[in-house]
């Protein structure tokens, strides 16, 4: 059996029992069939990653004993991802996916473009623990609330560049773009594109970069994936 994972929203510590909630405990005694005795891995977002036995169970109830720390506490580099949410699923694919690229904040924002304006922060949240879970992080970027363009240009950081994504092939390669940053932002724009005045105020900001991907138009999801891949090979914890 694959060692199952568990995200537990409270400090974890050597030695110590915890109780998991209704919805975890039923996941792994009768989804996953897990028995008393049986091993899993959990993590708290602070501490790092713990090997747990399972010591009691119930209908509705689970306690696991913490024996001890398998991975310590880490944060992947500091990159964030920026997006316009397109379609539900599509919008569940960019968050899941920018987890496991290794993103430590996703920021859905509002661009003139954007067809779906209906964000839901607990959903997304959702998705970033699936699938902290799934890729072995120990950490969970953080989720934050949604935006409006002109806001986020001017709230922006200034010590944090932003790289956009340009369709229209006036801005260079993810080679020559990425720059070795120690801060650094993603922003991938809506199905139907930036528009003309959201490019301009982009070229325009000192703190931002365009970055083309070629000469084939990725649709939304494919072109957050494509563009944080080559960050990360590039610049990143793959390089």
């Amino acid at each position: 059996m694959g060692q199952i994972r568990l995200y537990i929203a409270q400090p974890l510590s050597v030695n110590n029992a915890i109780e998991l909630d209704e919805k975890q405990s039923h996941y792994l005694t009768h989804v996953m069939k897990r028995q008393v005795g049986d091993s899993l891995l959990c993590f708290d977002n602070q501490s790092g990653e713990y090997l747990c036995e399972i010591a009691e169970t119930s209908k509705k109830h689970c306690v696991l004993h913490i024996l001890k720390l398998q991975r310590s506490y880490c944060l992947p580099p500091d990159i964030w991802l920026i997006f316009a949410p397109v379609k539900k699923d599509n919008t569940d694919f960019i968050v899941q996916k920018a987890t496991e690229l290794g993103v430590r904040k996703i920021i859905p924002v509002l661009t003139r473009y954007t067809i779906s304006e209906r964000v839901k922060k607990e959903r997304f949240i959702a998705q970033t623990i699936e699938a902290a879970e799934q890729c072995r992080r120990v950490d969970l970027p953080e989720v934050a609330e949604v935006i409006d363009f002109e806001n986020l240009l001017k709230c922006w950081p200034t010590d944090r560049k932003l790289y956009y994504l340009d369709e229209t092939l006036n801005s260079k390669p993810p080679l020559q773009a990425f720059i070795n940053e120690d801060k650094c932002a993603v922003l991938v724009g809506p199905e139907g594109g930036f528009s003309l005045q959201e490019l301009e105020q982009l070229r325009k900001a000192p703190f931002a970069t365009g970055v083309t991907l070629g000469n084939r138009i990725l649709r939304a999801e494919t072109a957050a994936v494509a563009a944080l891949a080559c960050w990360q090979a590039l610049r990143g914890d793959w390089k």
